[in-house]
């Protein structure tokens, strides 16, 4: 059934269709709808008029005159009346007159004639029994609307459930912005809204700035309740309320289709829903990042392909589309958490980086997309002080590859004495030190070339592999290394005397520096090893 009873649809019902039916004037008013039904034969039936009606008249208090004739449908179009129904049976009029239809032209109001004689009270009730049909249904189903978005509540479901939840209802696409018109969540994409939602920047700071009221209650006059809603292009919206104050905005991205009544009480409970849901989540924005980091769990996990991750990432408010990729990993430091994913969301943010950001156990990672290049990206994380690896950069199809690369890369970073930004393809060899930590290799290889070292470290207070890792830092120049170490030479050659002892080689060779600076990054990087499923 139709959300509202329209003239056209009332002059069909079969009390109606007993008689011939002409449309004499206001032929693009018959959509409009029909509120009530009022019958009366006085010239000031007008005053008894609330806008809306569908009037039944004989025509006896029309007036004999033209000058009567025309006042009288003057004073209906002021009260705002739906239609005039005239019947042309003979007891007032045989024909309609043409001062009523010229200014029932002039005034927009529709006006039909009847051949015959009706029994008004019969149309009357014909049209209200729909009518009542009509609300109890529209009813029915705010009902089932507002029972719908209770249940979101109730299952802890967050704005990303509301907004899928209205886009399944009106068949609408849906976007979400805060007050700063990010984009945060967006549903329900077809091809139309994917492009507008492309520039949603744009969309939401300029061209909302030139909205018009839309039609939001059942007036056929444009009467929109304190500019709740406003349509633009091819967008209405409603403003989400938090304590008094606009957190945001809920759009509905209709397209060439006008959004229907019920598309727009939906929307004010879906906005209600929302605002329910940041209630809980203000203070900490955890829910948020949560789905953030399931998303590039999924991804880790091989559980969705590159392409399904970036068209996720649209759906979280994260539009990733046509653009270059780089997945950025963040070392924590132990004991601490210095830049954690949220400073990490909020530099990109601040950046104007599309990210899907999220921990994943002892790392930070974040998905990133690029407007042209990575050169301002990994300045501003090196101007920050990040530890951690980037990936090279790639399309949605290689970002697993891409992820393996940048916790390869962080591992590194992790390990390092030094806090610094690593890229995959600054690795070199130790790309294959990363590989092996997975397995047992590299910790056999560990204990095979240390393991002497690690031992007598831990029976003295005096270790040294700090001194060996130095010294090969330092590319095998004592004198360097002395100084690095804050001792002197002598006490150098000491150390150095008593590593050839331990380790059964000479630490000064060329070749066992090469095959110890290995076994030494191995065993920082087993220290720093990453989950293999976070």
């Amino acid at each position: 059934m139709a959300e509202v009873l329209t003239v056209r649809d009332a002059l069909q019902l079969e009390v109606f269709q007993r008689t011939t039916v002409h449309v004499f004037a206001g032929e693009d008013g018959l959509d409009q709808p029909v509120r009530w039904v009022h019958t009366g034969e006085i010239p000031d039936i007008h005053r008894f008029l609330s806008g809306q009606e569908m009037l039944l008249t004989a025509g006896l208090g029309m007036g004999h005159t033209e000058s009567e004739q025309r006042a009288f449908i003057r004073r209906l179009a002021d009260a705002r009346a739906a239609v005039l129904v005239v019947e042309l049976a003979g007891r007032m009029f045989g024909s309609m007159p043409q001062a009523v239809v010229d200014e029932a032209r002039a005034v927009g109001l529709p006006l039909v004639g009847l051949a015959d004689e009706i029994p008004f009270v019969e149309a009357s009730a014909q049209v209200h029994e729909v009518l009542v049909e009509t609300r109890v249904s529209r009813l029915i189903a705010e009902e089932a609307t507002g029972q719908a978005f209770m249940d979101l509540l109730l299952a802890d479901e967050d704005y990303v459930g509301m907004v899928r939840e209205l886009a399944r209802r009106t068949g609408h696409a849906v976007v979400l912005e805060d007050v700063a018109h990010r984009m945060l969540a967006y549903s329900g994409s077809t091809p139309a809204a994917d492009d507008l939602v492309a520039g949603w920047d744009t969309h939401s700071r300029a061209i909302h700035e030139r909205h018009h009221p839309i039609l939001t209650g059942e007036s056929s006059r444009p009467q929109a309740r304190a500019g709740s809603f406003s349509q633009v292009v091819a967008c209405a919206r409603t403003a989400v309320i938090l304590r008094g104050e606009s957190w945001g905005w809920l759009h509905l991205l209709h397209g060439g289709a006008q959004p229907s009544s019920a598309d727009l009480r939906a929307m004010e409970r879906a906005a209600a829903a929302i605002a329910i849901t940041l209630l809980s989540e203000r203070e900490s924005g955890a829910r948020a990042a949560q789905r953030q980091g399931a998303l590039l769990n999924r991804l880790l996990l091989g559980d969705i392909s590159g392409e399904k991750f970036v068209s996720r990432g649209l759906a979280l408010g994260q539009d990733l589309r046509d653009r270059e990729l780089i997945v950025v990993v963040t070392a924590r430091e132990a004991g601490g958490e210095p830049f954690g994913d949220q400073d990490l969301a909020r530099l990109l943010r601040e950046g104007r980086w599309p990210a899907v950001v999220g921990d994943i156990g002892d790392f930070d990672l974040a998905v990133v997309g690029l407007g042209e290049g990575a050169a301002a990206l990994l300045d501003a994380l090196t101007r920050h002080g990040v530890r951690g690896g980037v990936s090279r950069v790639v399309a949605p199809a290689a970002l697993p590859q891409a992820v393996r690369q940048g916790r390869s890369a962080a591992s590194v970073a992790a390990s390092a004495p030094e806090c610094e930004l690593l890229r995959f393809d600054d690795l070199g060899a130790l790309r294959l030190l990363v590989a092996l930590s997975e397995g047992p290799e590299l910790t056999r290889y560990v204990e095979d070339e240390l393991g002497a070292l690690l031992e007598h470290d831990a029976h003295t207070s005096n270790p040294l592999l700090p001194t060996l890792r130095t010294f090969l830092t330092c590319g095998g120049n004592k004198a360097r290394a002395a100084e690095a170490l804050f001792v002197q030479r002598r006490t150098l050659y000491h150390r150095l005397d008593r590593l050839r002892e331990i380790l059964g080689l000479d630490p000064a060779d060329v070749d066992n520096q090469q095959r110890l600076q290995l076994a030494v990054r191995g065993y920082d990087l087993l220290r720093r090893r990453t989950p293999r499923h976070p």
